[in-house]
């Protein structure tokens, strides 16, 4: 009599023999490129960069990361060498290469170069290549592809060299004038002017730090009924009866990556995301909302980060020509010694304001990419203890950024106005000369 043979066990050993490609699945999740974005964000808030350094942070790792993922679909992303100032064309990748994870590894080492706590990033990435390697992912391929994004990270980061951005660390330091219409150190801790120089620094898509200028600041003029006087009279009167709404928008947008509190002898400080950071979280909330794929996160992100590192070179060229008072210092020496802003004033010239230039030009470019009635709820500072607010569309949150900072105590508002329309000119620049779909 013939014994039934089972087929349970020839069963077990063909699935046994099937690859593990959960791999694959990970790195075609644009959720692997949030995270990776959100854990530079976090080294930038705990290292405190400036603002502008802070765009300069972001501004690489992006490029580089978008290098390498235009080519899962070359026919359909063009390079950004030839269209971004001496970037030339980037290295090609292999048959082997899984062009997210490269992307991704591309991204991580032009950051790690960028940031002080290098070990974060180091930990970060040894985590998620071996979380790969236990779903799967071949040696061959790993190596493969972590190589490339090395290939692609070098040349990044050999261009980043060339931006003026070290040679300006030895530069010397602002020289505090006399003169009352110009900038001086505001309490509580009168901290030296950050980043005088930021308009040597390489523009990407700009000519030059000075091609869109903003109309000149008001002449200085302390006589009352002035339009100068007037306006500083308007940062006083608001700042004594602010309203909630006002309060709430303040504070949403204050985005100091170092703020001082003094308690009597003591001193303690609370870390938050900058400017441009802040608009890197609505970039993430807008490619999660579209429902972006991998390779179109990457792109939302590289001409953000472009707009915003633009923008702040623009701006601060601005700032360090014209070294305009800010409200508090007059404020405190002709109308009112105890009179403090809503939110800390930060420690470089008043005009233009760099909240208004760098959030018009990041809501244009976001505006390019994802459409005019883009309505969102930003959750970008729920983190650090304030709540989400709705906005209809990027240039809605763009325009409440910019009021900010009147109802914040910190500018006066042409800097508000006149940074706007600096902003939307260094924005539109950028659309039109910088082209990453074919």
């Amino acid at each position: 009599m013939m014994k039934k043979l089972s087929l349970l066990p020839i069963l077990l050993v063909c699935l046994s023999c099937e690859p593990d490609l959960r791999y694959q699945k990970i790195l075609a999740d644009p959720e692997t490129y949030q995270s990776a974005m959100k854990r530079l964000t976090d080294i930038i808030v705990y290292d405190i960069f400036s603002p502008p350094v802070a765009s300069r942070v972001y501004v690489y790792p992006n490029i580089a990361a978008y290098e390498v993922a235009r080519h899962s679909s070359p026919e359909k992303y063009a390079s950004l060498s030839g269209q971004l100032a001496d970037l030339t064309e980037t290295p090609t990748p292999g048959d082997l290469v899984d062009i997210n994870l490269a992307s991704l590894h591309a991204f991580l080492t032009v950051g790690k170069a960028l940031i002080f706590s290098e070990e974060k990033i180091d930990n970060y990435a040894n985590a998620f290549y071996q979380k790969l390697t236990d779903h799967g992912l071949p040696s061959s391929v790993k190596s493969e592809s972590l190589a490339f994004g090395e290939q692609v990270a070098s040349h990044i980061l050999k261009w980043t060299d060339g931006d003026m951005y070290k040679q300006t660390r030895t530069y010397p330091k602002y020289t505090v004038r006399s003169e009352q219409a110009y900038w001086k150190p505001t309490p509580p801790d009168y901290m030296e002017g950050i980043e005088p120089h930021w308009r040597e620094i390489r523009t990407l898509v700009l000519d030059s730090a000075e091609q869109y200028p903003p109309i000149p600041p008001l002449p200085f003029d302390m006589t009352s009924g002035s339009t100068f006087h007037t306006q500083l009279m308007e940062v006083y009167d608001i700042g004594k009866s602010l309203d909630q709404e006002q309060t709430e928008i303040a504070e949403f947008w204050d985005c100091n990556p170092y703020v001082s509190h003094h308690r009597g002898h003591a001193m303690f400080a609370t870390k938050k995301i900058t400017p441009g950071g802040h608009w890197m979280g609505i970039t993430a909330i807008a490619t999660r909302q579209a429902e972006s794929s991998f390779d179109e996160t990457v792109e939302a992100y590289a001409r953000t980060s472009i707009a915003l590192f633009d923008a702040f070179i623009s701006c601060w060229d601005e700032k360090w020509k014209s070294l305009m008072v800010r409200p508090e210092t007059l404020i405190n020496e002709h109308l009112d010694e105890d009179w403090l802003p809503l939110l800390q004033t930060p420690p470089f010239p008043e005009y233009t304001s760099g909240h208004s230039v760098i959030s018009r030009a990041a809501a244009v470019t976001l505006t390019d990419i994802f459409g005019d009635d883009f309505s969102f709820n930003d959750t970008t500072e729920v983190e650090y203890g304030l709540t989400e607010r709705k906005f209809n569309s990027f240039m809605h949150a763009s325009e409440e950024a910019a009021i900010s900072r009147l109802y914040g105590g910190i500018h006066y508002m042409m800097a508000i106005e006149n940074g706007v329309d600096q902003g939307q000119k260094v924005g539109e620049h950028i659309v039109r000369n910088l082209k990453t779909r074919r």
